[in-house]
């Protein structure tokens, strides 16, 4: 994701999410293990997004906004492993950005794979991947609802890449995986995932076992097709119904009128009932 401690590259989302998302399609599609709960109605958002590792001004949204390029912007809610201070993102600012019109995308940056190489400050091991996976998620969800983003809302959580042919650090990580989403959704959230196609998205979509898994991925692949089915890497059958969402380009498009450059994201549609419109 753009520029948080795990990753300094910029995102240009290609999308098919829901809730907040970003660029051509829907990622947060309904999820077939929560038939027992009452879940807001989903609705659906098709367009481009981006992310800056901190929200930008209010001034800024409004800026872009008027360019007309974007519709989406991806907010980093929380996380240990987040990166950059957050002083614009409250639930002031998510109110009146939602009222000019973006839709919003809910990043949490969870605690990242064992065998990762990265000196983050939230780790998971194979004995508190359960138990991380609730707590994170828990806090997710907090930090989601004190921001106004309502419950149907989907949660992306932020895995970054890692040696998926580790396998004790694989189970480990999907361990992980299936509580954070499990918890989400005992709470009325979406789950959401973001990861690299050729590895932490790559687990996901290609795990045996769907149990728990996320119902919504964004997988990045920087490949500047703004398209969540031509670039698919996975089986066609898989996170249809506006369940995708690519980073397409590392560097953003810029109004003239904005500073600083956002990334770019290119998202599908995607349902999304965050921020005001739940």
């Amino acid at each position: 994701m753009a520029g948080h401690r795990l990753s300094k590259k910029r995102r240009y989302i290609a999308a098919a999410t829901g809730a907040a998302v970003a660029a051509v399609g829907a990622v947060v599609a309904a999820q077939t293990s929560m038939a027992a709960t009452t879940w807001p109605a989903q609705k659906t958002f098709t367009g481009r997004a981006f992310d800056t590792c901190t929200a930008p001004s209010l001034a800024a949204m409004k800026a872009w906004k008027g360019d007309g390029f974007y519709g989406g912007a991806a907010v980093y809610v929380g996380g240990k492993n987040r990166g950059c201070a957050q002083p614009n993102l409250t639930a002031s600012w998510v109110k009146s950005v939602s009222a000019a019109g973006w839709k919003l995308i809910p990043l949490y940056v969870g605690a990242q794979p064992p065998c990762q190489t990265s000196a983050n400050p939230e780790k998971l091991t194979a004995s508190t991947a359960a138990s991380l996976g609730v707590a994170d998620a828990t806090d997710a969800v907090a930090k989601a609802s004190a921001l106004g983003m309502k419950a149907g809302s989907p949660i992306f959580l932020d895995m970054e890449p890692y040696d998926i042919t580790n396998k004790s650090c694989n189970d480990a990580v999907l361990t992980y995986v299936r509580s954070f989403t499990k918890t989400l959704r005992a709470k009325t959230y979406r789950g959401g995932f973001y990861g690299f196609t050729s590895s932490s998205a790559k687990a996901v979509a290609t795990a045996t076992d769907r149990t728990d898994l996320p119902g919504n991925l964004w997988y990045a692949l920087w490949d500047k097709q703004n398209t969540t089915t031509a670039d698919w890497p996975w089986g066609a059958g898989q996170y249809t119904d506006h369940s995708r969402a690519t980073s397409t380009w590392s560097t953003a498009r810029r109004p003239a009128a904005a500073t600083p450059s956002p990334s770019t994201r290119t998202p599908g549609t995607a349902p999304s009932p965050s921020s005001a419109e739940g």
